[in-house]
């Protein structure tokens, strides 16, 4: 089974556009970029896209490279002064010259749409109500979907960064799965990922998973963005896995879209609880 995630993001943005008509709301997202690497400023228009499409208001901030942590953390501060926006999201990587940080623990929590201030990882590590991390969101909302069972299954996630592999491993536990995190730094990884009910690649190393390290019939959540040869493909050697997986993400076109489509979630959601429409 091929996870479309393409179709279901679509699906699930019509229904979003529906509920802000009915819910009377009128949801603001602030995007700040800094520099200008072509790919994140793609992906920040692919955002704005997706608001208009939803009935979300966008306000794009974009900053030259050689801007200072304090001028990112002014704007931010104003901001979160700003009744009028709901949500902000800072688009990642920031120049290494900039204390990341920082920048997001400025977020105030309440704004926060992609779930990376300190105490809304809090709460995702007790597993308290927040926004979550939207690629993650996705991953699990693509599964929820798809119906594919969760708890008492062996799952294991390749890659430990914070917002893909820490959080996505916190959600699959929080619905019963046994998981295992996996890293650069592990072991024979092969006799892991063959255990593998579940599998999430998220290491950003085209190729890596191939299909002698994949259990027949697991799920395989590939989340890995790479160019080889100025083509898009992910972590898992596509071709060969699919044969003997049980269900796959396409790259491209699987992941991508849920994680836009969970940035309009949680955008909403916010939008909801700032006017006291708790969901």
């Amino acid at each position: 089974m091929i996870l479309d995630g393409k179709g279901l993001a679509a699906r699930r943005l019509e229904l979003l556009k529906e509920d802000i008509i009915e819910g009377g709301l009128s949801p603001t997202l602030a995007t700040v970029i800094v520099g200008d690497d072509p790919a994140s400023h793609m992906y920040v228009r692919m955002k704005h896209r997706a608001c208009e499409q939803v009935g979300i208001s966008s306000v794009n901030i974009s900053l030259p490279e050689d801007t200072t942590t304090r001028t990112i953390l002014e704007r931010i501060r104003q901001l979160n002064e700003d009744p009028d926006i709901d949500g902000i999201l800072v688009q990642l990587p920031l120049p290494k010259s900039i204390d990341t940080e920082a920048v997001l623990a400025a977020i105030l929590p309440e704004k926060d749409v992609d779930g990376f201030h300190p105490l809304n990882m809090g709460r995702l590590v007790t597993g308290l109500p927040g926004p979550r991390p939207c690629t993650p969101k996705g991953i699990m909302t693509l599964l929820h979907e798809n119906k594919i069972s969760i708890g008492g299954k062996r799952a294991v996630v390749v890659g430990r960064s914070v917002d893909v592999g820490r959080p996505i491993a916190l959600l699959l536990l929080h619905a019963d799965a046994t998981v295992t995190m996996c890293h650069s730094k592990t072991e024979n990884l092969k006799e892991i990922t063959e255990q593998a009910d579940i599998l999430v690649s998220a290491a950003g190393k085209a190729g890596i998973i191939t299909a002698d390290m994949v259990k027949p019939g697991a799920t395989v959540i590939d989340v890995g963005t790479n160019q080889v040869n100025g083509k898009l493909c992910g972590d898992v050697a596509f071709d060969e896995v699919e044969k003997i997986a049980g269900a796959i993400t396409p790259v491209p076109g699987g992941v991508g879209p849920m994680t836009i489509a969970s940035l309009m979630e949680n955008t909403a959601d916010i939008a909801r609880n700032r006017c006291g429409h708790f969901m």
